[in-house]
C-alpha cells in the first residue's frame, strides 16, 4: 500500500521539521568531500601517468646513449655500466649471444628504484664514449683522431622502441638497433608508487583539515543566514501573543526568504481580514435577525389593526340585530379593512421577491412612455389629484433603456400614490425627467409636509412610517419606498429622497436608472 503524498500527506502526518541549519552544513560538507576525494584521486592520476611517462623517457635516453656505444665497448662492459644506474639489463647480439645484467625482476619491485637513472646525460654512459677521455681511448687501443672517428662512425642507432608495461611495478623498454641488436632495459616504478602514495595521505589529511575549518565556517556562515527565520519565528510568537499588527516587511523581496516573508505577511492580511469579516457578518446576522424580528413584530401589528376591525364588525353582523343601514356600513368596513390587509400581505410579498431577487422581463423602452401610462392611471383612480408631468430632455425619446415595463410603473406609482397621500389626494404633484450623461432621472415632488433631512435614509427602511404620513389619511405600511428603491436597484439605478429645487417645500424623491 502506498503512502499518499500532498497537502493530505503533510495534514496527517505532520511536516518534517530537521535543522536546516544541520541541513545544509552536512551537505556542503558531503558535497565538498566529494569534490576533495575527486580531485586527490584526479591529481593521484595525472601525476602518477606524468611520472610513468617521465621514467619511460629516460629509458630511451639510457636506450640511445647505449646505442651509440655498441661496438665500441664490449657488451658486458656497457650491461655492467647500465646496471650500475639499478637497471636490469639484456643485451642480445645479432649472432645469438646475450648479456644479462642488473636486478632481478623481484629486486626491482622492492628497489633500486627510477632515482637511480639519476638526469639525462649521466657520467655512467658519458665516460665511455669515444673521446669522452682516457679510459675509451685505452679501451679502443689507440688515442689519434682518426681511430676516434671510426670508432664514432661505428656506433649504432635505435630502428624501434617498444615500452612494456605488463607488470605494473616495473618498466621495460625493449629496443631494437640498426644493426639488430636488442637493448632491453627494466627499472622498477616502486618508487612512483611511493611518492604517490605519499602525496595521497598528504593531500586526504590536508582535506580533512580543511573540511573542519570549512565546518566551522559554515556554521557562523548559515547561523547569519538563517537569522531572518528567527525573526520571523519571533514575529509568530508575537502575534501569537495578541501583537497583530506585526509585520516583517522585507526589504528585498525578491529573495527566497523575501518571498517567504511576503507571503507571511500576506497570510497574516488574509487571516486579520477574516477574523473581521467573521466579525462583521456576526454583527450582520444579529441585525439582520434583530430587522425580521421587528419586521414581523411591525407586520403583525399592522396585519392586527385590520384584523381586529373586521373581527369587531363581523362579531356586530353576526350577534347583533342592526338595521339594514348599519349593516351595509358595518360591511363595507369589512370589506375595506380586508382590502387594507390583503395590500398589506401583497407588499410583504413583494418585499420577499425583492430580497430573493425579481425575475425581470427586460426590454428597450421610453422610460417617458411608462410615465404617461401611470399618469393616466392616477388621474382615472384620483380625479381630484392634480398631476403635472414634464420631459426636460433635449432630445426627447432618445434615452431609451432596459428594464421592465410593469415593475418601474410600480416604481413610479409607489412614489406617486406617497405624494398623493401627503397631499391629501389633490396635489399638486409633479414629475419630471430629465436625463444627464448615462442616467434617466424621474423626480417627483409634491407640497406636502416634507421629510426632515435626519430621516430621508430611514424613510427607506421596512414598515416605517414617519409621524405625518400616520397622521395622513389612507396610510401605508411603510412598504412602498423599500419595494420602490429594490425595483430600481435591480435595475441598476436607485431611489433617493432628496431637497427640493428652488427653495419649495415638500418631499422629493428622485429614480435614476442607467440608459444605452
Amino acid at each position: 500500500m502506498t503512502r499518499p503524498s500532498g497537502p493530505d500527506t503533510i495534514g496527517r502526518g505532520g511536516l518534517r521539521t530537521g535543522s536546516l541549519r544541520t541541513r545544509t552544513v552536512l551537505s556542503v560538507l558531503a558535497l565538498l568531500t566529494v569534490l576533495l576525494l575527486a580531485l586527490c584521486f584526479t591529481v593521484q592520476f595525472v601525476l602518477g601517468e606524468r611520472l610513468r611517462a617521465q621514467l619511460e623517457e629516460r629509458l630511451q635516453d639510457r636506450a640511445s646513449a647505449a646505442a651509440a656505444l655498441v661496438g665500441t665497448l664490449s657488451n658486458d662492459d656497457l650491461a655492467s655500466r647500465l646496471s650500475a644506474q639499478g637497471l636490469s639489463v639484456l643485451i642480445e647480439s645479432p649472432d645469438g649471444g646475450s648479456v644479462v645484467a642488473g636486478p632481478s625482476p623481484e629486486q626491482l619491485r622492492q628497489g633500486p628504484d627510477a632515482a637511480g637513472l639519476g638526469p639525462l646525460g649521466a657520467p655512467g654512459l658519458e665516460e665511455g664514449r669515444p673521446g669522452a677521455g682516457d679510459g675509451s681511448a685505452s679501451a679502443t687501443g689507440s688515442g689519434t683522431d682518426a681511430d676516434s672517428q671510426t670508432s664514432s662512425t661505428s656506433g649504432r642507432t635505435i630502428a624501434s622502441s617498444v615500452v612494456t608495461t605488463s607488470d605494473p611495478q616495473i618498466v621495460t623498454l625493449e629496443s631494437t638497433l640498426s644493426d639488430d641488436t636488442v637493448l632491453t632495459l627494466s627499472v622498477g616504478a616502486g618508487g612512483v608508487d611511493q611518492t604517490l602514495q605519499q602525496l595521497l595521505w598528504i593531500m586526504l589529511g590536508a582535506s580533512a583539515v580543511f573540511l573542519l575549518l570549512a565546518a566551522a565556517a559554515l556554521t557562523v556562515v548559515v547561523r547569519g543566514a538563517l537569522h531572518p527565520l528567527e525573526s520571523m519565528t519571533a514575529v509568530a510568537r508575537d502575534i501569537a501573543r495578541g501583537d497583530r499588527g506585526r509585520r516583517l516587511r522585507p526589504t528585498r523581496p525578491r529573495t527566497e526568504i523575501g518571498r517567504v516573508a511576503i507571503a507571511f505577511d500576506e497570510m497574516l492580511d488574509g487571516v486579520e481580514g477574516a477574523e473581521r469579516a467573521a466579525v462583521d457578518s456576526e454583527r450582520l446576522a444579529r441585525e439582520a435577525e434583530q430587522r425580521v424580528r421587528s419586521f414581523v413584530s411591525d407586520a403583525a401589528h399592522e396585519l392586527r389593526t385590520p384584523v381586529s376591525g373586521m373581527r369587531a364588525a363581523a362579531d356586530t353582523l353576526v350577534r347583533a340585530s342592526v338595521d339594514r343601514a348599519e349593516r351595509e356600513r358595518l360591511a363595507s368596513h369589512v370589506v375595506r379593512e380586508a382590502a387594507r390587509a390583503s395590500r398589506l400581505i401583497d407588499d410583504m410579498l413583494m418585499m420577499a421577491r425583492v430580497d430573493q431577487g425579481l425575475d425581470l422581463r427586460m426590454a428597450p423602452l421610453d422610460i417617458a412612455e411608462v410615465v404617461a401610462r401611470e399618469a393616466e392611471r392616477q388621474r382615472i383612480r384620483r380625479p381630484a389629484l392634480e398631476l403635472i408631468c414634464t420631459d426636460d430632455r433635449s432630445d426627447l425619446g432618445a434615452g431609451l433603456l432596459d428594464g421592465d415595463a410593469e415593475r418601474l410603473s410600480q416604481v413610479i406609482a409607489n412614489l406617486v400614490d406617497n405624494a398623493a397621500r401627503m397631499t391629501g389626494g389633490a396635489g399638486p404633484v409633479t414629475v419630471a425627467i430629465s436625463q444627464a450623461e448615462q442616467t434617466v432621472r424621474v423626480e417627483v415632488r409634491d407640497r406636502g409636509p416634507g421629510v426632515p433631512p435626519q430621516d430621508r435614509s430611514r424613510i427607506f427602511d421596512r414598515l416605517v412610517r414617519l409621524d405625518s404620513a400616520r397622521n395622513a389619511s389612507g396610510g401605508g405600511a411603510g412598504l412602498g419606498l423599500p419595494i420602490a428603491r429594490g425595483i430600481a436597484r435591480a435595475h441598476g439605478g436607485d431611489v433617493v429622497c432628496v431637497d427640493p429645487s428652488g427653495g419649495q417645500t415638500g418631499a422629493a424623491f428622485v429614480l435614476t436608472l442607467p440608459v444605452d
